[in-house]
């Protein structure tokens, strides 16, 4: 992906942030710069910026449980913040970065200011080439004495307390926002990729969703189907009988993990136990078998009944069928595994 060109501007500079990244950090610290120019805002404090970094990757650590690397203290930060303050998983983004630029939780300010450590002078790297001989500490304090005059046409002057965005700089910032803000994204998928090879879906997990689809064609055109014929199906969980208007249609493993509604993952469940169950995961040794069981009876019904049903085209995308029924050794090695990665990212078994 390659950033909008300009005659005036060093935009290769800025595109060479992240040729060497061992963390999120410089993606999630250009994400919040845009924010602040889109803002209108050219001094903006480091409290601010910090801030921004936490609730931009909050839903992404929180709710998806994506790995950041063992390196990443975004990730650590997060985690610790979760136990100081009274901020949801879920919670909207705008809401958390009011909340930790507002707090007076000497805790979560000493994590906050930990990424002054790095971030914001290593950011402008690509501008202030080490020197020969020059050590850390005197390229950072190098760094620090020419952005203030903008030399090499930096990105923005650094401070103390804050930063300041290089006014040569700002229209090309709110001019291009959205296509800075899809490189980060580009670059930041691709990293997380990297620390999450086996995890499904990794772009859709980095921005929380305005609103998630809901499942009603899932219901009316497949498990409404299914109840039409059966009159009521148990429970898997709980063995309550399900009938037609009176269930939930849930997930078997956790939205949250496959980040999809197909149908292969979906089953019709008891109301309240699917309130409880939440993002937790099923134990494959227990659950298995009946959901494989009703999996396999409602797609054998729902192909006789409605053969042109397109949520039958769900189950092709992973498995073979076999004389128009699904193969309980193939969906297992679709299942396990997944439940597997899963538990290994931080995703919590049904008790």
């Amino acid at each position: 992906m390659i950033l909008p060109e300009s005659k005036e501007l060093p935009v290769n500079l800025l595109a060479a942030c992240f040729n060497k990244t061992s963390a999120t950090y410089k993606f999630y610290w250009l994400l919040s710069i845009l924010q602040a120019a889109e803002n209108g805002t050219l001094k903006v404090t480091k409290r601010e910026l910090f801030s921004r970094m936490i609730s931009n990757s909050w839903f992404t650590v929180n709710y998806f449980n994506v790995s950041f690397g063992k390196q990443d203290l975004i990730q650590n930060a997060i985690r610790s913040i979760n136990s100081f303050e009274s901020i949801t998983i879920d919670e909207k983004r705008e809401t958390v970065f009011q909340k930790l630029f507002t707090t007076k939780n000497s805790d979560t300010e000493k994590l906050l200011w930990h990424f002054n450590k790095n971030v914001p002078h290593w950011f402008l790297s690509p501008w202030f080439p080490k020197i020969e001989n020059e050590t850390d500490s005197m390229r950072e304090k190098r760094i620090y004495s020419e952005s203030q005059r903008f030399e090499s046409k930096s990105l923005y002057a650094l401070h103390q307390d804050y930063i300041e965005i290089n006014p040569f700089w700002i229209n090309y910032l709110i001019s291009n926002a959205r296509v800075l803000k899809d490189f980060c994204f580009w670059n930041l998928a691709l990293f997380l990729q990297s620390k999450n090879p086996n995890v499904p879906d990794i772009p859709n997990k980095l921005i929380k969703p305005a609103t998630r689809n809901g499942l009603n064609k899932q219901r009316t055109q497949f498990w409404d189907v299914v109840l039409d014929e059966l009159g009521s199906v148990d429970c898997i969980y709980t063995g309550e009988k399900l009938i037609k208007g009176n269930y939930a249609v849930e997930h078997f493993i956790p939205y949250s993990f496959v980040s999809h509604d197909l149908i292969w993952n979906l089953i019709p469940a008891d109301k309240s136990f699917n309130s409880s169950k939440s993002n937790r995961l099923p134990i494959f040794e227990k659950y298995f078998e009946p959901f494989y069981q009703l999996q396999k009876n409602a797609y054998e019904i729902v192909r006789r009944r409605t053969p042109k049903n397109k949520l039958l085209e769900d189950y092709l995308t992973v498995l073979h069928i076999e004389e128009n029924s699904i193969n309980q050794d193939k969906f297992k090695e679709i299942i396990q595994p997944l439940i597997s990665i899963a538990s290994n990212n931080g995703f919590e078994f049904m008790k």
